[in-house]
Order: structure tokens, then sequence, then C-alpha cells
């Protein structure tokens, strides 16, 4: 029997699949469960939820996973004979048009992202089971393109990776399908089942009918990955039982109210109801940013665009608060730790080697015979003694003294961070990200940026359903206070 979960924002759908979960436990071995889900964090949040519940072991769990790791494994495949980064490269230097990256977000199902138009082409061709020229033709392209050079390109793409012995993630589902290497379950879940593409579905299909029972869990108003090769209408064309999950327990009711008035914009959906907490919370408005205190907290900042983070993340740089962007590394991270080792090694602490050698990093030459770290014991503690008689430190009253090599903006930073209280071993209060990016996180505030680019526009004005389902995604990430920031161009941006 097939039964199709419908799981609105914060209703408890990955709870409710591990009870079934628990209750075939009861009558069938742990090998015999098989639970796919479109990302990695969402197949490693459902398998380690299942460890600790079911006082099981990773290995008991062998079909806890994305529907690509299990394609790789059931193939036999290594990691060197799929598509790296430095392949796609390669073949654009062959072919003579540049590839700068191109690679495929394994944390995100899959998903292949690449400044390479034509390379996107192709990919997204597969996923939905139409040609390259086809994929060319829905105009959904934002540069120039040719039609002869994106057949070239193809056909020497299928050449190299034959040349080489090389497969790329899709057609490791492609193979997986043809081979019929489905293991025989006694149930199957498959998670986030709205994102999947026509490819990703034939192979789940695959996979549920040699399985007597199957749930399929999922919510089409939270389908915002169209643009990757998503395809929400097998989700809404599913035929099973319903199994609705009615009751949020992170939405409150004032937010509740507009997310109900963005989503019943969508053309193409399953009717579904749900109630929000009983909290009310709250909803505010802004023009800018620059109004919202957040000093204190946590916090996701959510936008259309990467670039659109770009002039936040400045200014929380220079209030001191600490947060992180999830496409950039912070170094200040590193620096704050070497900070900390150094004022516990002044204190009479012993340190590790790992942490003097972080310290070497940020301390300049005349304070450091960076030259003898290499003799050190790479398991050993140090103390400031020997490592003054020994290694010729150099001791200084304060670690930003000492660390010449640190650079004074990142210094000033992490030292108003400190001085605002910010707690430094934890994980940052604020998280800067897209909310393609931020799909399945939380947080008790949020600030969404409606903002739109010139192209997005264009896409939205041409679909608007795709942009009514981001934005709904975008506003019920928040578990109490939704921040809006109205669009400095009324004409370029979403209208909350």
């Amino acid at each position: 029997m097939r039964t199709i979960v419908l799981g609105p924002p914060g209703t408890g759908k990955t709870t409710t699949l591990l009870k079934k979960v628990d209750d075939y436990l009861k009558q069938t071995d742990p090998d015999k469960i098989g639970y796919f889900a479109f990302t990695q964090k969402a197949a490693h949040e459902a398998r380690d939820r299942a460890m600790k519940q079911f006082n099981l072991e990773e290995d008991d769990l062998p079909y806890f996973r994305t529907l690509h790791s299990l394609a790789f494994r059931k193939l036999g495949l290594k990691k060197d004979q799929v598509m790296q980064p430095r392949h796609y490269k390669d073949l654009g230097k062959k072919l003579g048009f540049p590839v700068t990256y191109a690679d495929y977000q394994e944390d995100q199902g899959g998903i292949f992202t690449s400044d390479s138009e034509y390379l996107r082409i192709i990919q997204l061709a597969q996923l939905r089971n139409i040609t390259p020229e086809q994929q060319f033709d829905l105009q959904e392209h934002t540069q120039d393109l040719e039609r002869d050079q994106l057949r070239i390109i193809h056909n020497e793409l299928a050449r190299y990776k034959k040349e080489y012995n090389l497969i790329d993630f899709n057609d490791m589902i492609l193979d997986f399908v043809k081979s019929d290497l489905s293991p025989k379950f006694d149930v199957v879940f498959v998670d986030e089942a709205q994102d999947l593409s026509l490819m990703q579905w034939d192979m789940t299909r695959s996979i549920w009918n040699k399985t007597k029972d199957s749930f399929i869990a999922g919510d089409d108003d939270q389908a915002i990955f169209r643009w990757a090769g998503a395809d929400v209408d097998s989700f809404i064309a599913l035929e099973g039982q319903y199994l609705p999950l009615t009751q949020s327990y992170r939405i409150p009711a004032k937010v509740h109210g507009l997310a109900m008035g963005i989503i019943n914009k969508i053309r193409n959906r399953i009717d579904k109801s749900w109630e929000p907490r009983i909290s009310q919370g709250n909803l505010h408005r802004h023009f800018d940013i620059e109004s919202i205190d957040m000093s204190k907290g946590d916090w996701l900042v959510l936008s259309r665009t990467r670039h659109m983070l770009n002039d936040i993340e400045e200014s929380l740089y220079i209030k001191g608060l600490y947060y992180e962007n999830r496409y950039k590394r912070s170094s200040e991270k590193d620096l704050h730790q070497a900070a900390t080792s150094w004022e516990q090694l002044r204190q009479g602490q012993l340190i590790s080697y790992k942490e003097i050698e972080n310290i070497v990093k940020f301390m300049g030459p005349k304070h450091w015979h960076s030259k003898k770290i290499k003799g050190m014991a790479k398991g050993s503690f140090y103390g400031i003694d020997q490592l003054v008689k020994d290694y010729g430190l150099q001791v200084k009253t304060i670690w930003y003294e000492a660390f010449d090599n640190a650079g004074q903006t990142k210094v000033n930073y992490l030292r108003k961070m400190r001085k605002n209280g910010e707690k430094l071993n934890e994980k940052p209060r604020i998280e800067l990200s897209t909310i393609h990016a931020a799909k399945g996180g939380e947080a008790t505030n949020v600030v969404l940026l409606t903002d739109l680019t010139e192209n997005t526009m264009r896409s939205y004005e041409r679909n608007p359903d795709d942009e009514n389902r981001l934005f709904y995604v975008g506003a019920t990430r928040t578990k109490e206070n939704l921040h809006i920031i109205e669009p400095k161009k009324y004409e370029k941006g979403y209208i909350l």
C-alpha cells in the first residue's frame, strides 16, 4: 500500500516517518527498511535520530541515505570514477570555453551548479528526460547561447566521460534503473519527494515496485527546486492514501496567516489545511535591515540570491556581531581559537601541537622560531616555559599584540565580538543564507529580503508559482519573529 504523507512546515514530518519506522522494526530487520531523502542533511538526520531512538548502530541502517548514495553503493563505484570539478575544467580547456567551476552539491540532493550555461542545460535535460535541444528551446538560460555549440559540447562531454571511464551523478541514477539493482525492502520511505526530478522519480518507482508498503513524504507547497530539475507535478499526481499532518509545532499564528496568503496564490497544488502554534508571534516590516537590532538571539537572514547578502555581512562585521555566511569560510574562527589557546597558555595551561600550529599562522617571525615546529611531537602538549626556552616564543601580554600576521581588520572584529559578549565557542548566532539553501532550517528570528534581480523578476512574471513557493518557504522558517525587508524598488521585488 502506498501512503502519501503531506507535511506542511513544522508539522513533524520526519518524526511521523520515524514512528512508522518504529512500527516496522517490531516485525522486520533494519536492513529491510529503505529510507531515502533528497538531501544528505535529511537522510543523515533521519538515520541519526533512528540510531538514538532505537538504540542502533550506523551499520544497522545501511539504507538510510540519499538516492545518489544508494546508486553509488549498489553500482560498486569509487569516488575517482565520478566526474569532479577538475574534469569539467579540463573539458572546457579542450573545447575552448571557460569553466571556472562545475560541481554537484551533494548536501542539496546532487544539484549541479556551474558557471557554464551549456553544461547546466545538458544536466537539466537529462534530469527532465528531454534532449538538450528541447531544454534549450525552453529559454530558461540567462545568457546568449548557440544551439550548435550546445550540441558540440554535449557530444564532447559524452566522449570525454567514455574516454576516461567516468560517470556523473545523473549517470548513476540512469545506470541504477537500467540495471534493476534495487534491493527488495519490506517497506520504503521517501522523504522530500516534492524535490525529485523525473529521473529520480523513475528510480524511486524501481524501488517501491519491489516493495509491499511505501510512504512518500513531502509538501508540494515547498517545492523550490524546479530550476534544478525537480518535478513537483509527479508528486501532485501521486495516487495513494493521504496522511495529512495538520498541526505545526513551529509557525506562530501571525506568520501562518501571511504564509497562507502566499501559498493560496499557487495555481497547481494539493489543497491542504494546517494549524499554527497557539503563540501569535510577531510580524514586522522594515525599509532597511539597519533598523533591526540583531545583538541578541538566534537569527536567519534570507535572500533570493547570494550577492544580496554582501551588504548585510559588511554591516554585521562592522558592528562586531557573530555571524556566518554559508557561502564563505570565516577565518575569524581560527583566529578566535588561536587567541583562546594563547590566553590559556599564559594562564599556565598546556596546549596541544595542533593549537600551537594554529597560533603560528598568526604570529610574526620575530615572536617565534616557526621552523622548529616541525620537530615537535604532534600528539604532545606544551607549556609556556618550554615554548619560551626551546622554541623561541616571545611572550607578550595580550594576544593581539603577538599576532602580527592576523590582520588588523580581523583583530578588531574579534575584539568587538568579545566586547559584545558573543559566545564564540558556540555556533554563530546569525546565519546568512539564500532561501533555497535554508530549506529545512529554522530560527527564532528570521529576516526575509524581498528584492529580486531582473532575471528573477522575468522568471516570476513567466511562472509566479516558483517564487510564491520560495517566499512561502522563507517566511515559514521562523519560530517566533518574522522581519520583512521591503524591496528597494517595488517593480523589482516580491510584495508580501
